[in-house]
């Protein structure tokens, strides 16, 4: 598992983990995919136009949506993102749940 920096690789999930740790691991990598930072950017944008603002004790409080989960861990789920040197434990802690190759 040598890639270097820069260089687009492909994940894809062999076996759902059923600790919580590696699953959130394996989730924090797929919202890497570009298209997903897109989905998450809009998304953002959206709550940020659609906060609610109230007074409350003289002063404005502000009620903001829960950000949607997109990205789902289930066996045979895939995605591609660039690869960064910060990566590499990451991606070698859940290597036994997920398929690592070169896109």
């Amino acid at each position: 598992m040598s890639f270097s920096a820069g260089q687009t690789i492909k994940c894809t999930v062999k076996s759902e983990p059923r600790a919580e740790a590696p699953r959130k691991t394996i989730e924090r990598l797929m919202r890497r995919d570009p298209d997903v930072v897109r989905g998450l950017k809009r998304a953002q944008e959206l709550r940020r136009r659609r906060m609610h603002a109230y007074i409350r004790g003289g002063r404005m409080w502000y009620d903001r949506e829960h950000p949607a989960r997109i990205v789902r861990v289930e066996t045979g789920r895939s995605w591609t993102m660039p690869y960064t040197p910060d990566l590499g434990k990451d991606l070698a802690s859940v290597s036994s749940y997920l398929a690592i190759e070169a896109a």
